[in-house]
């Protein structure tokens, strides 16, 4: 092999890889639907001078890698997990909803795993903060209001999402104003 040969060799070797670290690149950068709701959300509840919001997270398929045989119920976080609820979980402004069809003697086991790793839910398929009652901008009666969902059967990709949460939750310093709390009459609802 002649040098000019080595040369178009190592060139298009180069090029290769150049192309694969676009790649990545932009694979990092579109992949997470979930990342580009939430800061949206947050964009929202800013402009609306929101304290809170309210993320429904369900557990098999989305943090949990489901096991629906194994007769032990335990928690098998996907990679960054864990470290993502821990980080939301001490967030003020965020309340957490565990969304899901577990049944109550598995949730039981699942509710005390997730406080000894740190995480804590504030409610378990309700949001009882956002009601009809309360005059709140829409009918919650069936539905509970969350401003984020985290479902496998939504589109919620653990294998992608968690790691591009922990890396922006771990980055920006977007901090809701305390002072800020939820309006629950608004004003372009018509009756």
């Amino acid at each position: 092999m002649n040098i000019k040969q080595l040369y178009d060799k190592l060139k298009s070797k180069q090029s290769y890889v150049n192309w694969l670290e676009s790649q990545l690149e932009t694979s990092l950068k579109n992949k997470s639907s979930i990342l580009n709701w939430v800061k949206t959300m947050f964009q929202h509840a800013e402009q609306k001078e929101w304290f809170e919001t309210y993320w429904a997270i369900d557990i098999h398929g989305t943090f949990s890698i489901p096991d629906y045989r194994a007769t032990k119920k335990t928690i098998n976080y996907y990679p960054f997990a864990k470290e993502v609820l821990q980080i939301l979980s001490k967030r003020k402004d965020i309340i957490l909803i565990l969304f899901t069809s577990s049944y109550p003697k598995e949730l039981e086991v699942y509710k005390k795993q997730l406080e000894l790793d740190g995480i804590i839910f504030n409610y378990v398929n309700e949001n009882p903060e956002i009601s009809s009652s309360k005059g709140s901008f829409g009918f919650y009666k069936q539905k509970f209001y969350f401003n984020v969902l985290f479902d496998d059967k939504a589109g919620f990709n653990p294998e992608v999402d968690w790691v591009h949460l922990f890396t922006f939750l771990t980055t920006t310093n977007y901090r809701p104003n305390p002072n800020w709390e939820m309006k629950y009459k608004e004003s372009y609802h018509k009756k």
